[in-house]
Parts: C-alpha cells; sequence; structure tokens
C-alpha cells in the first residue's frame, strides 16, 4: 500500500505511536499455564502501531509485514468471527475491549512489527498488546487488566490456551532487567542480571505455530497429571502446588505421557529460583548449568524441541566463553537463547552461524538480547 493511499483515508491528521515488545524467555518454560514462575526479558524488537483518525467512520489495520488491508465497521466488532488470520490478534483485543466497557471507534492503524513470526519471541502478545493500546488511545486502564484482556483475547478469540508471560513481559518489561512473574497471584519483581555476561539468540528459521503443535495437548497432559495427583493431595489446583516429594509419592500410579511432562515444570519452577538465586550471586556457571538442565528437560520430558533447536544448543555449548544454552518459546522450532562471555559474542556469531549452515543450508539469525523497556505510546515517525 503507498503512502499516498494511506494518507487519503485520514486528511493528514496527527499521528500518535504505540509499541509494544516482544521477548525472550531466560527460563520457566511452559509452566506460567501450570501457574508457575519464569523469568522473561523483553527486546528492543517490538510491534508499532500508527494511528491515525478515520474520515469516513472505518476501523482499517493495515499489516505492513503481510502487506494486507482489513476493515471494519466499528459497530460489527463485537460480531466479529476468528478467520484464522493474523487480524484475529487485533480485533480479539477488540472484543474483549468492547466486554469490559470500551468503545472501539473508527480510526487506521497500521501495523509495523520487528518482530519474526514463528520464532518464539512472542511475535503475537507484542501484536496484541500494542493493538489493545492503539484502540484505547490514552483512555485509562489497569497494567494488569490489560494483559490479562490481551491473554483472554489469544485464548478465547485466537484459541490458543496461552499463559499470561507473553502479555505480561511486554507489559511490564524494564531495560538492562529481567522479570520474574509469579502465574498464580500475577505479582513480579525485577531481577538483575551479572553485567559481566551476554545473552543472544539464535533463531534456527524453523518456523512454530503453536496453534498447530502438540502446545494444547501438552496443556491437557499437564491437567491429567493434576487430576491423579489430587488423589494424594486434594488441595492440589495446578503443578505450581506439586512438589518434587508429592510428585515422588505420585509417580506410580501416573502414566509415563503425563508423570514426565509434571517433572518437567516441577522441576523448572525450581529451576527459575535457582536461576534467581544464581544472578544474585554472579554464578554464571551456575547459571550456564540451568539452561542446559533446562533444555534437557524439554528435550526429553516435555518433548518440545526439535532436531534444528537441539543441534544448535549442542553446539553452543562446545563453544568456549559459553556459559549455558535453551530453547526459548513455546517449542517445535523458533529460537535458542544463549549465555556467554562478553568477549567470547564474536567468535560464536562465526561459529554457530557456519556450523548451522553447513548442517542445515540455512542461515540463522542471531539476536543481542538487551532487556529493553515495556509497552507504550512514541512519538509520532
Amino acid at each position: 500500500m503507498t503512502a499516498e493511499l494511506w494518507s487519503s483515508f485520514s486528511n493528514g491528521e496527527r499521528a500518535r505511536v504505540f509499541r509494544a515488545p516482544g521477548r525472550v524467555n531466560l527460563i520457566g518454560e511452559h509452566t506460567d499455564y501450570n501457574l508457575g514462575f519464569v523469568l522473561p526479558v523483553a527486546l528492543d524488537l517490538a510491534a508499532t502501531i500508527t494511528v491515525t483518525p478515520s474520515v469516513d467512520g472505518k476501523l482499517r489495520i493495515y499489516s505492513e509485514q503481510h502487506d494486507e488491508l482489513r476493515e471494519w465497521n466499528p459497530a460489527d466488532i463485537g460480531q466479529a468471527e476468528r478467520a484464522g488470520h493474523w487480524s484475529d490478534y487485533s480485533i480479539g483485543v477488540a472484543r474483549e475491549l468492547l466486554r469490559t466497557g470500551y468503545q472501539i471507534e473508527a480510526a487506521n492503524l497500521w501495523i509495523r512489527s520487528s518482530v519474526p513470526e514463528g520464532s518464539g519471541l512472542s511475535s503475537s502478545a507484542a501484536l496484541e498488546v500494542s493493538s489493545a493500546l492503539a484502540f484505547l488511545r490514552g483512555r485509562p486502564i489497569d497494567p494488569i487488566e490489560l494483559a490479562r484482556l490481551c491473554q483472554r483475547a489469544e485464548v478465547e478469540f485466537v484459541g490458543m490456551p496461552c499463559g499470561i508471560m507473553d502479555q505480561y513481559i511486554s507489559i511490564f518489561g524494564r531495560e538492562n532487567t529481567a522479570v520474574e512473574i509469579d502465574c498464580r497471584d500475577l505479582h513480579h519483581r525485577y531481577v538483575d542480571l551479572p553485567r559481566d555476561v551476554a545473552f543472544l539468540a539464535v533463531n534456527s528459521m524453523v518456523k512454530h505455530s503453536l496453534a498447530g503443535s502438540a502446545y494444547r495437548q501438552r496443556v491437557e497432559e499437564c491437567a491429567a497429571a493434576v487430576e491423579i495427583i489430587r488423589r494424594f493431595a486434594p488441595y492440589v489446583e495446578s503443578l505450581r502446588d506439586v512438589t518434587p516429594e508429592l510428585l515422588a509419592q505420585a509417580w506410580s500410579s501416573l502414566p509415563d505421557i503425563p508423570a514426565r511432562r509434571a517433572r518437567h515444570v516441577v522441576s523448572e519452577d525450581a529451576r527459575v529460583e535457582a536461576f534467581v538465586a544464581a544472578s544474585a550471586a554472579s554464578d554464571c556457571s551456575a547459571m550456564g548449568r540451568l539452561f542446559v538442565e533446562s533444555h534437557r528437560s524439554m528435550q526429553h520430558d516435555y518433548e518440545i524441541s526439535c532436531p534444528e533447536i537441539d543441534f544448535l544448543v549442542d553446539r553452543a555449548i562446545s563453544i568456549e566463553g559459553v556459559y549455558g544454552a535453551r530453547m526459548t518459546g513455546g517449542g517445535f522450532g523458533g529460537c535458542t537463547v544463549n549465555m556467554m562471555q562478553p568477549d567470547a559474542v564474536e567468535g560464536f556469531r562465526e561459529k554457530i552461524s557456519k556450523t548451522y549452515e553447513r548442517e542445515y543450508q540455512v542461515t540463522p539469525v542471531l539476536i543481542e538480547v538487551n532487556p529493553s523497556r515495556g509497552a507504550g505510546e512514541d512519538s509520532p515517525k
């Protein structure tokens, strides 16, 4: 779409710009919908939406990435149905805002996103949160309610039974800091990371599609484990409540797959706490070991990795100066996150790229993980 055509929809009225970042989860994978702990960071990569008034009463949403325009009558948004399309993330949010009591007004929304889709860096939450801010256009909303609202849009409209981590970190991210989130009570604390460490994400270029993957199945398997464990401890509401001792007590009653899914979640929650403690002590070696333990648990117990991701992890931890590596995100492709000494970064870039290209004939994309700020309004571009 040409800029001239787009400007004709708004007659050159002043634009407002809203942004929401993607994220890398340092540790705590698939624990959020089990009401456990996660430790993500917001990224510089973000979804940015430029909003201008509409001159003809229409709501238009244009995706620069897809080069596609959709439009609606604002009065029809409440009856909009899922289309299996990128616009579902925005329209799902609009419907939830309506249910909460906010009116959706005519406007023109131009979406530009630097968060690669299917990479495990949460492009969907970045789009949801930036869309919500664009629809609100400065109207107040509690930040926790904003995260809940965007999560509901993905669960109930898009149809993905996700936890709240991605939307939460997109809102509460802070520069140079990780955020430990308690996904049950939705409290958080900011966690300073050691200064003498660098984090890099490596995009395998294997695009996962959580909606078409075994994500829902993992949610169901965890729920099945909880139902059996309740026979031993009726107070258990989620795997967050299960201790290693309780899991050992119930182990022989659990089918193999729910047992291994539960073991991943229970051990991963413990790893988050251990990682935060190691970070406070600047114990980079311990942090790296926890990275690798987390990946092996995802690889073998939760079974959400893939050959390309395992290859990247195995090669990364063999490179001098690397403390640890693990898959990050929903799984079945996407990115690894790698922790290393700062002076190892250049050598790591060269070695991991060459070995991956040689093995898979694909060039991986390397992304510096610099914890960034959360969502908000930017100056017009």
